[in-house]
């Protein structure tokens, strides 16, 4: 089920996370000055087209902007991209390493 809430929250997330603010993202949108300000505070709903061009504004696809436990889609990316180079030996050395992390 689609919780409102949680796509608010994570538009704001990924903003702040980007560095920008809601005014600058709005106008890279092509959109007025207060519109990603009022789709934070509640007030707005994109349409499916500028939710596409939301997520092209992260660089992220819209899968990534719905998986609320990922904080840092673009980086996780980066690094999935990275392992998929890696030979068995040196994937079972970075799964070492995160396990010793936990």
């Amino acid at each position: 089920m689609f919780d409102e809430q949680l796509f608010y929250k994570r538009l704001t997330e990924l903003r702040i996370a980007k560095d920008v603010s809601a005014r600058d993202m709005s106008l890279s949108l092509g959109q007025s000055e207060n519109y990603i300000n009022a789709i934070e505070n509640k007030r707005a709903f994109p349409s499916m087209q500028v939710f596409f061009y939301i997520c092209d504004y992260f660089d992220i696809t819209p899968r990534e902007f719905f998986d609320f436990e990922n904080t840092n889609p673009n980086k996780l990316t980066e690094i999935v991209n990275k392992l998929k180079a890696l030979n068995s030996e040196q994937l079972n050395l970075i799964e070492t390493m995160i396990n010793n992390m936990k």
